[in-house]
């Protein structure tokens, strides 16, 4: 019989965002205002992930929003976008396989 475990503190969880780079930083670096598009987008997009690129908590953000199906903003230097192609095509494997 194996010995049963406590359950993990929902602060574990969380924890992982003390140590974001972008941690008190100002939100609209990474989510786009109504009605942004082209340049001005791709630029602030572009700030995001040079915030994100140096974040030593990169990888649990972006695993982070790709489990909660997250559909605004920049997290782990991923766009919206493109966190949707992964999800999109993570689905097309599970259902060829």
């Amino acid at each position: 019989m194996r010995a049963r475990t406590a359950p993990r503190p929902i602060a574990d969880l969380w924890d992982w965002q003390r140590e974001a780079a972008c941690r008190g930083m100002d939100i609209s670096v990474f989510y786009s205002p109504t009605g942004e598009r082209g340049a001005q987008r791709r630029g602030r997009e572009a700030g995001a992930r040079a915030v994100c690129l140096g974040c030593p908590v990169r990888a649990q953000c972006r695993q982070f929003a790709l489990a909660l199906g997250e559909q605004h903003g920049v997290w782990g230097g991923l766009t919206e976008s493109e966190r949707e192609e992964i999800t999109r095509l993570s689905r097309a494997v599970t259902l060829a396989g």
